[in-house]
Protein backbone atom coordinates (compact mmCIF):
# COMPACT_ATOMS: atom_id res chain seq x y z
CA UNK A 1 0.00 0.00 0.00
CA UNK A 2 1.35 3.30 -0.85
CA UNK A 3 1.88 5.94 1.75
CA UNK A 4 -0.40 8.78 2.44
CA UNK A 5 0.34 11.60 0.29
CA UNK A 6 1.75 14.81 2.66
CA UNK A 7 2.50 18.26 2.08
CA UNK A 8 4.25 21.08 3.36
CA UNK A 9 2.50 24.33 5.68
CA UNK A 10 3.89 27.21 6.77
CA UNK A 11 2.40 28.56 10.06
CA UNK A 12 3.66 32.29 11.68
CA UNK A 13 4.18 32.04 15.52
CA UNK A 14 3.30 34.15 18.09
CA UNK A 15 4.40 33.28 21.32
CA UNK A 16 5.40 34.86 24.96
CA UNK A 17 8.72 33.79 25.77
CA UNK A 18 8.04 33.83 29.78
CA UNK A 19 7.70 30.50 30.54
CA UNK A 20 9.37 28.63 28.06
CA UNK A 21 12.93 27.92 28.20
CA UNK A 22 13.30 28.92 24.58
CA UNK A 23 12.21 27.05 21.18
CA UNK A 24 14.39 23.80 20.93
CA UNK A 25 13.27 20.90 22.77
CA UNK A 26 15.00 19.85 25.63
CA UNK A 27 15.51 16.77 28.27
CA UNK A 28 14.03 19.27 30.84
CA UNK A 29 11.97 21.93 31.16
CA UNK A 30 8.96 23.72 28.87
CA UNK A 31 9.76 24.66 25.17
CA UNK A 32 7.46 26.05 22.10
CA UNK A 33 8.99 23.49 19.97
CA UNK A 34 7.60 20.85 22.50
CA UNK A 35 4.08 22.27 22.91
CA UNK A 36 3.46 22.73 18.81
CA UNK A 37 4.88 18.95 18.33
CA UNK A 38 2.83 17.79 21.14
CA UNK A 39 -0.12 19.63 20.00
CA UNK A 40 0.17 18.16 16.81
CA UNK A 41 0.27 14.74 17.04
CA UNK A 42 -2.26 14.83 19.56
CA UNK A 43 -4.42 15.83 16.27
CA UNK A 44 -2.32 13.79 13.65
CA UNK A 45 -2.18 10.80 15.97
CA UNK A 46 1.41 10.72 15.23
CA UNK A 47 4.57 12.66 16.28
CA UNK A 48 5.26 15.76 13.21
CA UNK A 49 8.41 17.60 13.69
CA UNK A 50 8.12 21.33 13.45
CA UNK A 51 11.26 23.31 11.90
CA UNK A 52 11.43 26.67 12.60
CA UNK A 53 13.44 30.07 10.79
CA UNK A 54 15.72 30.73 14.00
CA UNK A 55 15.90 29.22 17.87
CA UNK A 56 14.68 31.71 20.76
CA UNK A 57 16.35 31.42 23.78
CA UNK A 58 14.86 31.22 27.25
CA UNK A 59 12.43 34.28 27.84
CA UNK A 60 12.44 35.81 24.44
CA UNK A 61 9.33 36.17 22.49
CA UNK A 62 7.94 36.03 19.17
CA UNK A 63 5.49 37.69 16.54
CA UNK A 64 6.50 36.45 13.88
CA UNK A 65 8.45 33.37 13.86
CA UNK A 66 7.87 31.44 11.00
CA UNK A 67 7.21 27.03 11.39
CA UNK A 68 6.91 24.60 8.88
CA UNK A 69 5.65 21.36 9.15
CA UNK A 70 4.03 18.24 7.01
CA UNK A 71 1.24 16.49 7.33
CA UNK A 72 -1.24 14.62 5.43
CA UNK A 73 -3.02 15.92 2.75
CA UNK A 74 -6.26 15.65 4.19
CA UNK A 75 -5.65 18.65 5.70
CA UNK A 76 -6.49 21.95 4.72
CA UNK A 77 -4.94 25.30 5.85
CA UNK A 78 -8.02 26.99 7.12
CA UNK A 79 -8.68 23.49 9.24
CA UNK A 80 -5.33 23.39 10.38
CA UNK A 81 -4.84 27.24 11.90
CA UNK A 82 -8.25 26.55 13.68
CA UNK A 83 -7.37 23.22 14.87
CA UNK A 84 -3.78 24.45 16.54
CA UNK A 85 -4.68 27.22 18.33
CA UNK A 86 -7.96 25.05 20.02
CA UNK A 87 -4.92 22.91 20.81
CA UNK A 88 -1.64 25.33 21.94
CA UNK A 89 -2.21 26.63 25.32
CA UNK A 90 -2.94 30.20 25.89
CA UNK A 91 1.19 31.25 25.44
CA UNK A 92 1.19 30.54 21.90
CA UNK A 93 -1.09 31.27 18.86
CA UNK A 94 -0.85 30.63 15.06
CA UNK A 95 -1.50 33.99 12.61
CA UNK A 96 -1.03 32.22 9.94
CA UNK A 97 -1.23 29.02 8.18
CA UNK A 98 -0.60 28.11 4.10
CA UNK A 99 0.79 25.79 2.34
CA UNK A 100 4.43 25.84 1.52
CA UNK A 101 6.73 24.38 -1.56
CA UNK A 102 7.85 20.61 -0.55
CA UNK A 103 11.31 21.98 -0.47
CA UNK A 104 10.40 24.92 2.06
CA UNK A 105 12.94 25.27 5.06
CA UNK A 106 12.10 28.08 7.22
CA UNK A 107 15.76 28.84 8.21
CA UNK A 108 17.67 27.95 4.94
CA UNK A 109 14.84 29.57 2.85
CA UNK A 110 14.88 32.70 4.72
CA UNK A 111 17.04 36.42 3.42
CA UNK A 112 16.65 38.57 6.82
CA UNK A 113 15.17 38.66 10.08
CA UNK A 114 13.48 41.66 12.12
CA UNK A 115 13.91 41.54 15.62
CA UNK A 116 12.14 44.54 18.21
CA UNK A 117 13.43 45.35 21.58
CA UNK A 118 11.43 47.14 24.06
CA UNK A 119 13.22 49.62 26.67
CA UNK A 120 11.32 50.98 29.64
CA UNK A 121 11.86 54.32 30.06
CA UNK A 122 9.01 55.73 32.06
CA UNK A 123 7.64 54.32 35.80
CA UNK A 124 4.56 53.05 34.24
CA UNK A 125 6.98 50.10 32.53
CA UNK A 126 7.05 48.68 35.93
CA UNK A 127 3.36 47.72 35.79
CA UNK A 128 2.64 44.12 35.31
CA UNK A 129 1.02 44.58 31.93
CA UNK A 130 4.78 45.89 30.46
CA UNK A 131 7.47 44.56 33.05
CA UNK A 132 7.29 40.89 31.21
CA UNK A 133 8.14 42.36 27.65
CA UNK A 134 10.40 45.04 28.14
CA UNK A 135 13.72 46.65 30.10
CA UNK A 136 12.10 48.11 32.89
CA UNK A 137 14.58 50.43 32.99
CA UNK A 138 12.76 53.46 34.11
CA UNK A 139 15.23 55.96 33.76
CA UNK A 140 16.15 59.18 31.24
CA UNK A 141 18.75 58.20 28.78
CA UNK A 142 20.49 60.62 26.07
CA UNK A 143 18.39 59.72 23.10
CA UNK A 144 20.53 61.39 20.82
CA UNK A 145 23.04 59.20 21.90
CA UNK A 146 21.18 55.64 21.40
CA UNK A 147 20.27 57.07 17.69
CA UNK A 148 23.70 57.20 17.04
CA UNK A 149 24.46 54.00 18.34
CA UNK A 150 22.40 52.70 15.85
CA UNK A 151 23.86 54.85 12.54
CA UNK A 152 27.24 52.48 13.65
CA UNK A 153 25.67 49.73 13.22
CA UNK A 154 24.15 49.65 9.22
CA UNK A 155 25.83 47.72 7.03
CA UNK A 156 28.22 44.84 6.91
CA UNK A 157 30.81 44.31 10.39
CA UNK A 158 32.29 42.18 12.41
CA UNK A 159 29.62 41.29 15.30
CA UNK A 160 31.69 38.71 16.74
CA UNK A 161 32.53 41.13 20.45
CA UNK A 162 28.65 41.35 20.68
CA UNK A 163 28.16 37.69 20.13
CA UNK A 164 28.01 34.72 23.59
CA UNK A 165 29.10 32.13 20.80
CA UNK A 166 30.56 32.26 17.47
CA UNK A 167 30.20 30.48 14.31
CA UNK A 168 33.35 28.93 12.76
CA UNK A 169 31.50 27.85 9.76
CA UNK A 170 29.69 30.98 8.63
CA UNK A 171 32.01 33.58 10.45
CA UNK A 172 30.59 36.71 12.72
CA UNK A 173 29.91 38.81 9.80
CA UNK A 174 26.84 40.12 9.28
CA UNK A 175 25.00 42.73 7.12
CA UNK A 176 22.35 45.46 8.87
CA UNK A 177 19.66 46.27 6.87
CA UNK A 178 18.09 48.52 9.48
CA UNK A 179 18.58 49.94 12.97
CA UNK A 180 16.68 52.38 14.14
CA UNK A 181 15.24 53.37 17.72
CA UNK A 182 10.74 54.70 17.89
CA UNK A 183 9.01 55.59 20.27
CA UNK A 184 7.07 53.09 22.51
CA UNK A 185 3.57 54.42 23.50
CA UNK A 186 4.83 56.17 25.87
CA UNK A 187 6.57 53.85 27.95
CA UNK A 188 9.88 54.23 26.49
CA UNK A 189 11.50 53.47 22.79
CA UNK A 190 12.07 50.26 21.09
CA UNK A 191 14.97 49.04 19.05
CA UNK A 192 13.85 47.59 15.61
CA UNK A 193 16.63 46.28 13.92
CA UNK A 194 16.94 43.51 10.61
CA UNK A 195 20.37 41.63 9.28
CA UNK A 196 21.42 39.45 6.89
CA UNK A 197 21.97 37.08 9.77
CA UNK A 198 22.14 37.21 13.98
CA UNK A 199 24.72 35.57 16.10
CA UNK A 200 24.14 34.23 19.18
CA UNK A 201 23.02 37.09 21.99
CA UNK A 202 23.57 39.61 19.32
CA UNK A 203 20.62 42.46 20.01
CA UNK A 204 21.32 41.88 23.44
CA UNK A 205 24.66 42.48 23.47
CA UNK A 206 24.09 45.63 21.64
CA UNK A 207 21.36 47.35 23.18
CA UNK A 208 22.71 46.63 26.71
CA UNK A 209 26.39 48.22 25.35
CA UNK A 210 24.23 51.20 23.46
CA UNK A 211 22.43 51.95 26.55
CA UNK A 212 25.28 52.33 28.74
CA UNK A 213 26.74 54.81 26.23
CA UNK A 214 23.21 56.59 26.35
CA UNK A 215 23.43 56.65 30.31
CA UNK A 216 27.06 58.08 29.85
CA UNK A 217 28.83 55.05 31.49
CA UNK A 218 30.97 54.76 28.44
CA UNK A 219 31.61 56.59 24.93
CA UNK A 220 30.12 56.55 21.95
CA UNK A 221 33.44 55.29 20.04
CA UNK A 222 33.79 51.84 21.96
CA UNK A 223 30.79 50.71 19.66
CA UNK A 224 32.29 52.00 16.51
CA UNK A 225 36.01 50.04 18.14
CA UNK A 226 34.35 46.67 18.85
CA UNK A 227 32.56 46.73 15.12
CA UNK A 228 35.74 47.30 13.58
CA UNK A 229 39.10 46.81 15.59
CA UNK A 230 38.84 42.63 16.13
CA UNK A 231 41.97 42.91 18.19
CA UNK A 232 40.81 45.37 20.91
CA UNK A 233 40.81 44.65 24.43
CA UNK A 234 37.40 46.71 24.46
CA UNK A 235 34.18 44.17 25.14
CA UNK A 236 30.60 44.72 25.61
CA UNK A 237 28.26 46.05 28.19
CA UNK A 238 26.62 42.43 29.74
CA UNK A 239 23.34 41.95 27.58
CA UNK A 240 20.26 43.58 28.06
CA UNK A 241 17.61 41.31 29.41
CA UNK A 242 15.97 38.38 27.56
CA UNK A 243 12.78 39.39 28.36
CA UNK A 244 12.37 42.67 26.65
CA UNK A 245 13.29 40.94 23.11
CA UNK A 246 10.69 39.73 20.13
CA UNK A 247 11.70 38.28 17.07
CA UNK A 248 9.12 40.22 15.24
CA UNK A 249 9.62 39.08 11.13
CA UNK A 250 11.49 36.57 8.75
CA UNK A 251 11.93 37.85 5.70
CA UNK A 252 11.84 35.70 2.51
CA UNK A 253 12.72 36.18 -1.09
CA UNK A 254 9.20 37.22 -2.01
CA UNK A 255 9.26 40.50 0.12
CA UNK A 256 13.29 41.25 -0.75
CA UNK A 257 11.71 44.64 -2.02
CA UNK A 258 10.19 45.41 1.39
CA UNK A 259 14.26 45.83 2.63
CA UNK A 260 14.80 48.06 -0.60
Amino acid sequence: MNPEREHRFKLTVHYDGTYFFGWQLQAKGRTVQGEMEAALERLTGARRPVVSAGRTDSGVHATGQVVSVTLPTRWDPVELHRAMNAALPGDIWVETASLAPSDFHPRYAATARSYRYQLGLSHQAASPFHRPWCWPLMREVELNLLHQGTALLLGEHSFKAFAKVGQEARGDRCRVLEARWVPWEGLGVALLITANRFLHHMVRYLVGTMVDVARDRRPLHHVLELLTEPSTELVTSAPAPAEGLFLSKVHYPEHDSELN
